[in-house]
């Protein structure tokens, strides 16, 4: 009898292909995979531990699980990833329902981890966790449900930029470029697995190759990718605006099978914020390259994200902040409260926000954006799309559910199509006949 495994992923995409590489190892050594937790005999919970809410996410999941164990459903609960690799030993008291921690350089090694819980007598030591060194290739198995049309591709893994306000090169280690050839490798075997769009992803995808002394580049990485036959869009997220290099805009501009899309995280504008949260960039970095990302790509979506409540930032650096979202007016935006983070160098800051005073700027900021939204969705009216099926949709009169070029899954919105015979992976041309908010409708150009 095959043992079997589930596994739940919480986080980013990033977490999300670490999880399809523990599931492919298991695969490939003998084990079944389980949609269901409680039909699992180990369950992998694979968490993060970004912000303090990540944190709570996750431990709230791993009570939540412990109760399938305490039903006697499950034999063991395995805790991987983030979490353990910021929090260590210290869980092993808070969550005595977790049979296993182990951190995010111990993905490769899953099976021998499930394998030493079967030892007699038990696993002296519950808390795995070593150097945040691990970087995934093409050579580790991958689990891609069948029928999946998008995939993301991870370029790198860790951080190298050290902004005061995040724990990630703890959690993740020193930015690490893989290799062209490992990564072209990786998205031919996608391909050959029907994905027709793959999305880039790292901490930093725009800082591919700067840890090897700029080589490779990502503008010759895009290049390459794009001759790959059957992929048909090629997406970049998480993009740090100072590594926005004329190489990498003229490659989105002179080729169609890259998204004109780009998510670029300023997390603010004004520059003595900028300076405090160590971004290394500054109001007029930031205005030259969306200058010259719209000057070279006339119809690129941009995404970002901002932080709002970061310790210093006064009225007028909050009105500064909201006239710049006005006047670019991005067509994505994520707003977080800042997080005050232990470990990390603005805990210490001077002038922290009050979290009531945090909560409602968020609130003018995304009540801001939906207004800018609502315009630019209602500007697509009467196009003709071209629309990526993702799957059935609950929205009555629209059966399906898909994406444009300018909206990444998960965190943009929707298309909602009606469009008979059609189904998942499908890539179809929409006409657009109204929209909300945040998604667009429209029905197949027959």
């Amino acid at each position: 009898m095959k043992r079997s495994v589930h596994i739940v992923t919480l986080g980013c995409p990033k977490n999300q292909i670490d999880s399809e590489v523990m599931a492919g190892i298991l695969l490939r050594e003998g084990y079944s995979l389980s949609s269901s937790p409680g039909d699992a005999e180990t369950i992998i919970i694979n968490t993060c531990a970004f912000i303090q809410p990540a944190t709570e996410e996750s431990v709230e999941e791993i009570v939540h699980l412990g109760n399938l164990k305490r039903r006697g459903s499950c034999r063991r609960l395995v805790v991987a990833g983030c979490l353990p690799q910021r929090y260590g030993f210290a869980l092993e008291k808070l969550l005595p329902e977790a049979d296993l921690f182990i951190g995010t350089a111990e993905f490769p090694r899953i099976t021998e981890h499930l394998l030493s819980l079967d030892k007699v007598p038990a696993l002296s030591c519950r808390t795995i966790v070593s150097e945040p060194d691990f970087l995934m290739n093409s050579l580790h198995p991958r689990h891609i449900e069948k029928g999946t049309a998008t995939a993301y591709l991870k370029l790198a893994d860790g951080c190298s930029n050290r902004c005061t306000y995040c724990i990630i090169p703890s959690i993740r280690g020193a930015y690490r470029s893989r290799t062209p050839d490992d990564v072209l490798s990786e998205a031919e075997r996608l391909a050959g697995k029907g994905v027709k769009e793959i999305i880039l992803t790292a901490q930093d995808t725009t800082a591919y190759g700067t840890d090897n002394g700029a080589k490779p580049t990502l503008a010759g990485l895009l290049k390459n990718l794009a001759f790959i036959k059957t992929i048909q869009w090629i997406r970049i997220l998480y993009g740090h605006p100072r590594h926005i290099t004329d190489d990498l805009i003229e490659a989105m501009g002179e080729n169609d099978k890259i998204c004109p899309y780009m998510d670029i995280p300023i997390q603010h504008i004004d520059d003595p914020i900028l300076h405090a949260m160590n971004r290394h960039i500054t109001e007029t970095d930031i205005r030259r390259a969306i200058g010259r990302l719209r000057s070279r790509v006339p119809d690129i979506a941009l995404r970002t994200s901002i932080i709002v409540g970061f310790p210093g930032e006064g009225r007028r650096s909050f009105q500064k902040l909201l006239d710049f979202l006005r006047e670019t007016r991005f067509d994505h935006l994520g707003v977080f409260e800042y997080c005050r983070e232990e470990g990390t160098p603005a805990w210490s800051f001077d002038r922290q926000i009050s979290k009531k005073e945090r909560h409602r700027r968020r609130a003018v900021l995304m009540e801001e954006q939906s207004a800018i939204s609502s315009e630019i969705m209602k500007e697509a009216i009467g196009s003709v799309q071209q629309v990526l099926i993702e799957g059935p949709s609950d929205m009555e009169g629209y059966p399906l559910a898909g994406r444009t070029a300018r909206q990444a899954p998960d965190i943009d919105g929707l298309v909602y199509v009606n469009a008979p015979g059609r189904g998942p992976g499908d890539m179809i041309q929409c006409r657009i006949t109204s929209s909300d908010i945040y998604d667009l409708f429209g029905e197949e150009c027959s």
